[in-house]
Parts: structure tokens; C-alpha cells; sequence
């Protein structure tokens, strides 16, 4: 877990303003013993989750692709080819949707806007440590345009089946 306390604490009040704007058909499938909390999310979101990115197209269609997400500081972090077609869609329209689902197991629902982090932005550094770390070289590496996307959240819910079994696993 990389987040600050300060850092949880803030995505707590992204989850209960999210919670509360949410429909009444929402808040029926994820039930109070159902809902994660942002300490239980940054427990059970380690390592790399395939996320599925919804972007718009310049016509307005919706378009959706998988990414290698990873979430850090209570935000999604993922990279991709900057000729990708996701990429262009983001540089243009920032606005995104992503979703992490596990079956049943665990779900959670993201909305908000994506920022392109270059070498020189302050969390580069810490986000490609990271990276490293987990797949044992850079994804700069990877191809000639390569590019680090975040979301910067502005809706998201979390949402276990069973906590007691998503939040044992993550232990381990």
C-alpha cells in the first residue's frame, strides 16, 4: 500500500460523495456490508488489475479497451502506445471510465478525467519505480511512445461480494 494517510482519507470522501449520488438500483446491489471503503480498497487493489478504459470517440461513440492498470496513491495508473487509439481519444477528450471486475469477487467503477504524466511531472519518478518493479524493466521501454496515464477520479464506487474473502486474499 503506497497511499498517505491523507491520501486514503481523500479517496474516502471521493467513495461516500460517490455512494450518496448514486441510484437507488446502485446502492441496492452494493449493499453497506458490501461497499469497500478506501482502506479496504488500497488493501485489495494490489498489483496489476486489468482494467477495462472507456473513451469517446471524436464523433462521440463510445469506444473501450484493456489496460494494465495499477492503483496507486487512490488512483488508476496505466500506460499504453501513444499511437494507440485510446491515447488519441484521451489527448483530445480526457474524459474516461474505468472499471475493475473480478466476477463477483470485487468490482470498482471509476469516472473522471486522464492526465498524460511526462518524465518531468513530480509522481514520474515513484510511478516508474513502481512499474519496474513489477514487470522488471520500464514500459518506456516497450516502444518508441510509450505513454503514463492517470485518472484523476471525480466518481467511484467499490463494491466485494464477500469482503471478508477479497480482503483475506489480499493479505496473502
Amino acid at each position: 500500500m503506497k497511499e498517505t494517510s491523507e491520501e486514503v482519507e481523500e479517496l474516502q470522501r471521493l467513495l461516500d460523495a460517490a455512494y450518496e449520488r448514486s441510484t437507488e438500483h446502485l446502492r441496492n446491489i452494493i449493499t453497506d456490508e458490501r461497499h469497500l471503503t478506501a482502506a479496504e480498497l488500497t488493501q485489495a487493489l494490489q498489483g496489476m488489475c486489468t482494467l477495462n478504459l472507456a473513451t469517446v470517440t471524436a464523433a462521440g461513440e463510445p469506444r473501450i479497451s484493456a489496460v494494465d492498470g495499477h492503483f496507486l496513491h487512490g488512483r488508476w495508473v496505466f500506460t499504453t502506445s501513444g499511437t494507440a487509439a485510446k491515447a488519441r481519444h484521451l489527448r483530445a477528450r480526457p474524459a474516461a471510465s474505468i472499471s475493475y471486475v473480478d466476477g463477483e469477487r470485487i468490482g470498482v467503477f471509476s469516472h473522471g478525467q486522464v492526465e498524460f504524466l511526462e518524465p518531468e511531472h513530480p509522481d514520474f519518478g515513484a510511478i516508474e519505480e513502481h512499474l519496474v518493479k513489477h514487470y522488471g524493466s520500464s514500459p518506456s521501454s516497450w516502444g518508441e511512445e510509450i505513454v503514463y496515464c492517470r485518472l484523476q477520479p471525480t466518481w467511484m464506487v467499490g463494491y466485494a461480494f464477500d469482503k471478508a474473502a477479497v480482503l483475506g486474499e489480499s493479505k496473502k
